[in-house]
């Protein structure tokens, strides 16, 4: 097994550890949390890199990585609902998503077609990533100067979430026609 594989496989096994730390009260949780999810973050960053540039990209990693994504995030927001401190119909709404173009994905795969990761499906991952950091820090340090950052950071993860998916089905609508 290669380092990006490895680090896949060390994301799946943060979800957990991110879910004890935060849901647990324990002192200090929610920037314990926000740390772990921080260092997730990056080695899905990290894995893609290190993957293209030793060329050792395997079928492993390109299912394993999008999993231990959305598995990642999925496990944040369901958490932050939990505990209030996001609305449910916002979570509803990315993995919706999220399950959308997983399943458009899958049907272009089984007619030998590769859907490649858009702009916008970056720029989501991206804001998502940004705003569930920020509210997990309770929007510090921006709450020191009254800036509510982790709400517009969430809005924009909110209409990046549709405006990408609007587009990888619209791009990509030749998939559902029939033969």
């Amino acid at each position: 097994m290669n380092l990006a594989n490895k680090l896949t496989i060390g994301r799946i096994f943060l979800v957990p550890i991110f879910m004890i730390a935060l849901l647990n009260k324990i002192p200090y949780g929610m920037y314990i949390a926000a740390a772990i999810f921080t260092a997730a973050a990056i080695t899905d960053t990290l894995d893609g890199y290190i993957a293209r540039s030793r060329n050792q990209v395997t079928k492993f990693g390109k299912f394993m990585d999008p999993l231990a994504d959305k598995l990642l995030v999925t496990a944040a927001l369901v958490c932050l609902v939990q505990m209030h401190k996001l609305p449910a119909w916002i979570v509803v709404l990315i993995i919706s998503r999220e399950y959308t173009i997983t399943i458009l994905r899958a049907v272009a795969a089984s007619e030998g077609i590769v859907i490649a990761a858009s702009l916008y499906g970056k720029l989501k991952t991206i804001a998502q990533i940004v705003a569930i950091i920020a509210i997990l820090l309770n929007n510090y340090p921006f709450s020191l100067i009254n800036f509510p950052f982790s709400t517009i950071a969430l809005w924009v993860a909110v209409i990046l979430t549709i405006v990408s998916g609007v587009d990888y089905l619209y791009l990509n609508r030749h998939v559902f026609k029939q033969q």
